[in-house]
């Protein structure tokens, strides 16, 4: 059961700790801030280097890692299918998302959320620690070759002619092609609607109630096949999380995502 823990919650927790802060803008910003203060026994995973393979002229900007290298980079953290996690970011949920999608699909225990972030560990005055811990490694377990719920451009395709609904998590400005800071085609899949990543939280960073993300879903809640995809398969991960807060847990990401799309264009 997907789960997001106060400050007051979090500062009791027992499992092992992930800061999932980045900057898309900035690729070494997460991990200075990392180094400036997090929480108390809290490691560190990057999304470019940890939850990112390199990247092609296709995939996407930000392509999944195999999936055997992203378990053994769990078990450096003492991470196994039955360890508590918590993972945290600043950004909304954006990278802490994709690191929850990433071990949800492989099969580990499901991380829960510190609900609004690192932010709001300082703004409760809560302790900070620049120490970087030494980790008690675990066992790196046996996951699939491929990541169950994420499609690549042609099974996308095959899911479009199953008439699927297929949802575009990026800005309203970046899916209608107006404004285009990141990849070198503006625009949007053809027949793609349009729910930000954005909706699911608030201006203090902390998750929407069940009611409130199903209003931002409306009939597309029920929607099936249902596939979401943003610039590079890292901010539908907010999307996904939130309709597997609701129940769905049948939803597809297109990893590459508008990076990989654009790429054949």
């Amino acid at each position: 059961m997907t789960g997001f823990l106060s400050v007051a919650e979090a500062q009791g927790f027992a499992g092992v700790i992930i800061d999932c802060r980045f900057s898309l803008a900035d690729s070494d910003e997460g991990r200075r801030g990392y180094d400036q203060g997090h929480i108390p026994g809290a490691l560190y995973l990057d999304l470019a280097k940890d939850m990112s393979a390199p990247v092609h002229t296709h995939g996407g900007r930000h392509p999944l890692p195999l999936t055997q290298t992203f378990a053994q980079k769990l078990a450096n953290l003492g991470v196994d299918q039955s360890t508590e996690v918590l993972l945290y970011d600043d950004s909304r949920f954006v990278f802490a998302s994709r690191c929850w999608w990433m071990m949800r699909a492989l099969g580990y225990r499901e991380p829960v959320f510190l609900n609004g972030g690192y932010q709001a560990w300082l703004s409760q005055g809560a302790d900070t620690e620049v120490a970087t811990p030494t980790p008690d490694p675990a066992a790196p377990m046996e996951v699939s070759t491929q990541w169950p719920g994420c499609c690549d451009r042609d099974e996308l395709l095959d899911l479009q002619g199953q008439s699927a609904v297929v949802v575009d998590a990026r800005e309203a400005q970046r899916y209608r092609g107006e404004h285009e800071p990141i990849d070198p085609v503006a625009g949007h899949i053809p027949g793609a609607m349009n729910l930000p990543w954005q909706s699911f939280s608030d201006e203090h960073g902390e998750f929407l109630e069940d009611a409130a993300l199903r209003e931002c879903w409306g009939d597309t809640l029920e929607a099936t096949p249902l596939v979401v995809y943003c610039g590079s398969g890292v901010s539908a991960c907010v999307n996904v999380l939130s309709l597997a807060v609701l129940g769905r847990d049948d939803v597809w990401l297109y990893g590459g995502s508008w990076s990989d799309w654009c790429s054949y264009l």
